[in-house]
């Protein structure tokens, strides 16, 4: 037998009549192209097309699951060179990484990375620290060959759509190149507009000022500043975009009156406004972005509920998104209610919603989606990105919402080579969930089969228009 990382029925019942079942429903979706329709992988890789230089740039430094792990052991930053923009010493970063190894034992990580190693890279002893040197080698001469390189990759990972996801002030130069190229791969920016919608983020007035310059409004004013938006949508548009993201600490909304948008408006530019003003300032910006969503058509994802940047001193010294992003409690039906009272039954809408507090599936999520057209649930995102976590979410949503009023799988990485991992897990993860159904006598296997092809590929990309 094959020496192998991974047990080709991993995640699938322990039971054996049930697990029979899902292998075959897994066999049917396990090479499916993959949608990837909400991430956060560079278009610079695609558009230059070089080599990425070295494993720990692949591994460690562009992935918080890895290094927020090291991080709560003990392990500085510093040593894993993280925030720098090339490893000066990525053998010594690597070492780091595979002494501290067995830290993600049990952890979703752990069977991505495992996958990767396996899959991609051929290994088939277990990374440690005694392993760490030939680990390196074999990857760093593996990553110089052509069918190495980020666009072979995007290729032999049978990905079909690849979203990436940028600021409103963000020229698009890469992907603007991709397109330039030839290349036939759909690589498609999606619209995140946090840092000219949030008065907390560093260099707010700043920020609307120059989106005000790049689309010729004067972002000054109320009515300058959303038109600037709206031509900042278009310009995303054509070059594919089909979706918005927002990254909101609240799924709070509002639905004010234009005169007192205006005047709130004005205050927050000013710097005057207080912490309720400033939240109620972003929820009216979620039904600004909701209005525009209607007019322009892009679907429009709301993943609140993070406290992000929580650690004052990783914040301050190496910048944001460095791993130190806490879930907080959520809430969802009074949050919405004015967004929803305006638009929950806009069917031109489509409202993604994703939570981090799971003790709303069942209670709250996923009787909203079950009921306002417009409303659609994410997959379990983040910190339940996870095999138990996928399972959670079915067992307490697909009740009330189903399975068609959810959106199949996103990856949500920046990690790369994670991607055809990710969604491995989360076919078996989904498989096994309908193996227990059919099993039950509570769906028939040919529906099985439809289901598992829809939660694999069809849903992702019917609702991000793909």
């Amino acid at each position: 037998m094959k020496a192998m990382l991974l047990h080709e029925d991993r995640l699938f019942p322990a039971e054996s009549s049930v697990r029979k079942v899902a292998r075959s429903l897994y066999d049917g979706v396990r090479n499916l192209p993959i949608i990837s329709p909400h991430g956060h992988t560079q278009a610079a890789w695609f558009a230059t097309n070089e080599p990425f230089p070295d494993p720990a740039a692949l591994f460690v430094q562009p992935d918080h699951y890895v290094f927020r792990m090291l991080y709560s052991q003990g392990v500085s930053l510093d040593d894993l060179e993280i925030g720098q923009p090339a490893a000066r010493e990525p053998r010594k970063v690597w070492r780091i990484f595979a002494s501290h190894y067995s830290l993600f034992r049990g952890t979703p990580t752990r069977m991505w990375l495992d996958f990767a190693f396996q899959e991609l890279f051929g290994m088939t002893e277990r990374l440690s620290e005694k392993t760490a040197d030939v680990y390196f080698d074999a990857i760093a001469e593996k990553l110089r060959r052509p069918e190495f390189l980020p666009r072979a990759l995007y290729e032999k990972f049978n990905i079909e759509v690849l979203s990436t996801t940028e600021s409103p002030l963000d020229e698009l130069k890469a992907h603007t190149a991709i397109r330039n190229s030839g290349w036939k791969a759909r690589i498609l920016p999606a619209f995140r507009p946090d840092p000219v919608v949030d008065p907390d983020y560093e260099g707010f007035a700043a920020q609307v000022a120059q989106l005000g310059e790049q689309n010729g409004e004067d972002a000054s004013t109320w009515k300058g500043y959303l038109s600037a938006l709206r031509k900042a949508r278009a310009r995303f548009k054509a070059l594919g975009c089909t979706s918005t993201d927002h990254g909101h600490p609240t799924a709070q909304t509002a639905d004010l009156q234009q005169a007192e948008a205006a005047a709130l408006f004005a205050k927050v530019m000013a710097g005057k406004a207080d912490a309720a003003e400033r939240e109620l300032f972003r929820a009216q910006m979620l039904t600004e972005m909701a209005r525009m969503s209607v007019e322009d058509g892009l679907v429009m994802q709301i993943h609140p509920g993070s406290v992000r940047n929580h650690n004052r001193f990783v914040f301050e010294r190496y910048g944001r998104d460095m791993g130190a992003d806490i879930p907080r409690a959520t809430n969802y039906v009074d949050a919405l209610r004015p967004l929803l009272d305006r638009f929950g039954n806009e069917r031109k809408l489509t409202i993604i919603l994703f939570t981090l507090d799971e003790t709303a599936y069942s209670r709250v999520l996923a009787p909203l989606a079950g009921h306002y057209p417009c409303l659609r649930l994410g997959p379990p995102w983040w910190f339940h990105d996870s095999p138990e976590g996928m399972r959670r979410f079915r067992e307490q949503t697909t009740e009330t919402a189903g399975f068609y009023n959810t959106v199949g799988f996103n990856d949500d990485t920046r990690a790369f080579v994670s991607i055809p991992a990710r969604h491995d897990m989360a076919r078996r993860v989904d498989c096994a969930f309908l193996g227990r159904l059919v099993a039950e006598h509570r769906l028939d296997e040919d529906e099985a089969h439809e289901v598992a092809h829809d939660l694999a590929y069809g849903l992702a990309k019917k609702a991000y228009r793909l």
